[in-house]
């Protein structure tokens, strides 16, 4: 069960407790470590998600600021015990906006497996898991055989606390530290899967309406010097 009580972080190191392995997964030039690094730097939105953030025409969303920031951020999604671990969720809030914002950091990284290979159908607890993302994002199970299951708990995880916030917009941001851009190409085809076309790189973009609730995605380029530390 996820504890509603946080403590505060004693620096980027602080991160690494809340890994699910954290001897294997915090690694110079991994994404944990580079996530935790930049983060704490910034001690607030890093650059790269600020302007992402700020190219969105929404003023709501360009000029949001993060009131709260919690690593390793689980989310808990019914069919199973396994809960939805985001790399970093952030409260946030603008002028007349709440946003509720989870972070999927990436390096080279894959998003796991495809629905396809996921299986939705092989057991009643993934059919429950996988008819309540698709109700969530406003998705049928048509042509998403070749999606990343993990973008639709991830974005998902977004609306369901932007919910439990009482926030007035949910995000998914990617932000991946990798500078060939491995995995935007999979994360194109999710996003088509959104309704949203001909994405680009450090870009927000609006991807309707989730029960009652603006959803937005994209995906942001963190700085090479962070796959150093």
């Amino acid at each position: 069960m996820t504890t509603p009580i946080y403590v505060p972080s004693q620096g980027p190191s602080s991160w690494q407790q809340f890994l699910a392995d954290p001897e294997k997964q915090w690694k110079t030039g991994y994404s944990a470590k580079s996530l935790a690094y930049c983060w704490e730097e910034a001690n607030g939105f890093p650059t790269s998600i600020r302007q992402t953030l700020a190219s969105s025409s929404d003023p709501g969303i360009s000029t949001l600021e993060p009131l709260m920031i919690i690593p390793e951020h689980k989310v808990p999604l019914p069919g199973g015990s396994t809960q939805s671990q985001n790399d970093a969720f952030v409260l946030a809030r603008s002028d007349d906006t709440l946003a509720a914002i989870t972070i999927e950091g990436k390096v080279s990284e894959s998003f796991g497996q495809l629905v396809s290979e996921w299986g939705p159908d092989t057991s009643p607890g993934k059919t429950k898991r996988f008819q309540y993302l698709l109700e969530k994002l406003g998705l049928d199970n048509q042509q998403l055989d070749d999606v990343y299951y993990q973008l639709l708990h991830r974005t998902a995880s977004a609306l369901i606390e932007a919910e439990r916030f009482h926030a007035d917009v949910a995000i998914m941001l990617v932000h991946s530290f990798s500078q060939e851009h491995i995995w935007f190409e999979e994360f194109s085809r999710f996003a088509l899967a959104l309704g949203v076309t001909g994405v680009e790189l450090n870009q927000a973009y609006f991807a309707g309406i989730k029960n009652g609730k603006k959803l937005y995605i994209g995906w942001s380029v963190g700085e090479a010097r962070f796959l150093e530390r």
